[in-house]
């Protein structure tokens, strides 16, 4: 890639890390996703006119509406960049595709599979052979669940951060952001339950033997665990990851009555868009509402 190219990326991408505070896996996608369109278009994307930009269409043609809907974001925000800052005087990406992205569905845990795995956890705590694991499952699980934790916030949560007087918990999110999250009684006498196993000297929640009292357990080790839950619980491993845990906390929240904004909040979601996928779970009960509650259901219409 052209020097031209590659230090006008860097310096897009320290952008992107210094004024939106963009997480680590976000601004390498970015980088990824300009660099190969920089490499196709024989490193003169800094440079390239319209007419040239627009054979990008093509060499895309064989991907998903989503991927190309990335892509095509990445390359309008540089060219946006890069007006702004008096490098061009145009700005060429209007020629880019712009396929409607489809935002997919979460997968959703019924209540009953839920009852199902907090059984299995709460017979394992229970029994006579109970083992310091289990501790450490129940409160990966309840923290899941009952909080709607990020899997990555999860494993790096800090060792302290779950106050045994304080009904919430802060952490800092995605960007840096902190956010400040509500925590179950249930979910506290799991961690100080699981705390009591653990080293008052460790600096996470979850610390992982490999690395001692430094380190944390990995995503891919929560993932696994979460899988191994699901088997021992009799539940389809296909359906459960930490992942569909938090989108069932979301789901379960709303469809009680819980406020989208607030959602939103204890979500981490910084558009509230994101968080509006959740009410395609709750259509029945909103037309149930309509139907109920709104004042001309109480009047005769004409016929």
């Amino acid at each position: 890639m052209s020097q031209n190219d590659s230090g006008l990326i860097q310096i897009f991408l320290e952008m992107l890390a210094a004024e939106r505070g963009l997480a680590e896996n976000s601004i390498i996608a970015y980088k990824n996703d300009l660099q190969n369109a920089s490499e196709f278009l024989d490193h003169k994307l800094a440079v390239a006119e319209p007419e040239l930009l627009a054979t990008l269409s093509h060499h895309w043609r064989d991907l998903g509406d989503n991927s190309v809907a990335r892509k095509s974001s990445a390359l309008r925000q540089f060219f946006e960049f890069l007006e702004e800052e008096s490098i061009r005087t145009d700005n060429p990406s209007s020629v880019l595709p712009k396929p409607q992205k489809k935002r997919a569905l979460p997968k959703v845990l019924s209540l009953d599979e839920v009852d199902q795995l907090f059984e299995y956890v709460d017979n394992k705590i229970n029994s006579d052979k109970v083992h310091r694991n289990d501790y450490r499952l129940a409160a990966l699980l309840e923290l899941l669940y009952g909080s709607g934790l990020r899997a990555s916030e999860l494993a790096s949560i800090p060792y302290n951060a779950v106050m045994v007087d304080k009904p919430y918990i802060i952490l800092k999110g995605k960007g840096g952001k902190e956010r400040l999250i509500p925590i179950s009684d249930r979910a506290r006498h799991a961690v100080v339950r699981w705390r009591a196993c653990v080293s008052d000297k460790a600096l996470y929640l979850f610390p992982t033997s490999k690395s001692g009292i430094q380190g944390h357990i990995s995503r891919i080790r929560l993932y696994q665990i979460i899988k191994k839950l699901a088997v021992d619980a009799g539940i389809d491993p296909a359906k459960l990851s930490p992942h569909v845990l938090r989108h069932a906390f979301a789901t379960h929240l709303l469809a009680g009555g819980a406020n989208l904004r607030a959602l939103q909040s204890m979500l981490g979601h910084s558009d509230i868009s994101t968080t509006e996928i959740y009410t395609h779970v709750d259509a029945t009960k909103l037309i149930k509402l309509v139907n109920n509650r709104h004042p001309l259901t109480k009047q005769s219409l004409p016929r």
